[in-house]
């Protein structure tokens, strides 16, 4: 089973990203498990969201503590205690940033990877919306599910004009970072069971 926490802020599509990436794991013939934990519900204010995908039926109901991923839609998260909490010694982290992916690293000792994806989202939709972009980042990063699955979701979820836009900014996305370079990571030992 591969644990994922994304971290966000009211507004940014932080919840609708979690269950898009469960439900991409459906169309894969696996299972996923996605819930939001809310504070202040308000724009804007920090939110998180669970992940968690497998290859058979995912009995834990709790947040995950130790994720594997953290998926990061607001950069100044990096500064709110607790956001990197639990994160396995290999996890791997990835933050909607125009910093680079080394400059974060060295600031925070830890395998990060940044994309602008709050300003593609705004040069394709019209709006700094980040989460289909690092969705199509994650996927491509991790090699976890395929781009193609979250084509198929988005098409669920969208039509017409604002799917094709959905759809190129997941194409573009997919582009700005390499790819499977964090297969390694639900391939190692400490990948918890389901």
């Amino acid at each position: 089973m591969i644990e994922i926490r994304v971290h966000g802020r009211g507004g940014q599509g932080n919840v609708v990203a979690a269950y898009l990436l469960a439900m991409a794991a459906f169309e894969e013939n696996r299972y996923g498990q996605a819930f939001p934990n809310f504070g202040a519900e308000r724009r804007g204010a920090p939110v998180m969201a669970f992940v968690r995908i497998a290859n058979k039926p995912i009995q834990r109901r709790n947040q995950v503590l130790t994720p594997a991923f953290l998926i990061i839609q607001d950069q100044a998260l990096l500064q709110v205690p607790g956001v990197m909490d639990g994160l396995l010694p290999e996890g791997k982290i990835l933050v909607n940033s125009s910093l680079s992916s080394s400059v974060l690293a060295n600031k925070l000792g830890r395998d990060v990877i940044s994309l602008p994806a709050a300003a593609l989202a705004k040069q394709i939709l019209g709006r700094p919306v980040p989460n289909t972009a690092l969705l199509a980042a994650f996927f491509t990063l991790s090699g976890i599910l395929s781009l193609e699955s979250l084509a198929k979701v988005l098409s669920k979820r969208f039509k017409g004009p604002v799917l094709e836009k959905n759809l190129l900014l997941i194409e573009q996305a997919a582009k700005e970072v390499p790819a499977n370079v964090w297969q390694t990571v639900q391939e190692e030992k400490h990948v918890t069971s389901a």
